[in-house]
């Protein structure tokens, strides 16, 4: 799987239920869960102070990432995303033996 950056900022309707907002924010807590276990959800931040989150995400090509993946987050209608795709760094230390 390739790896994304993926920045998400997510906007609430003025005038939204907030039970609403609660419900799809439960929602979109169990769907993160489950992105995770399959492996599509990395890591996940939120800077100090903003309403946005910034993750790593993998998935087969950047397509499957906005359809498959992102695509199936509850608040998903409420979020825009910015998606820059990532490859290995000749001298990050992290990088499998194999891949050098």
């Amino acid at each position: 799987m390739r790896e994304f950056l993926v920045e998400i900022t997510t906007t609430v309707p003025e005038g939204t239920d907030p039970a609403v907002v609660e419900e799809r924010r439960a929602a979109e807590a169990v769907r993160a869960r489950e992105l995770a276990a399959a492996g599509h959800l990395v890591r996940l931040w939120r800077p100090v102070g903003e309403l946005r989150s910034i993750g790593l995400w993998r998935a087969s090509d950047e397509a499957a990432l906005r359809e498959e993946v992102l695509g199936t987050l509850p608040l998903r209608a409420w979020m825009t995303h910015v998606v820059t795709p990532l490859e290995s760094h000749p001298n990050d230390p992290g990088r499998p033996s194999s891949a050098q």
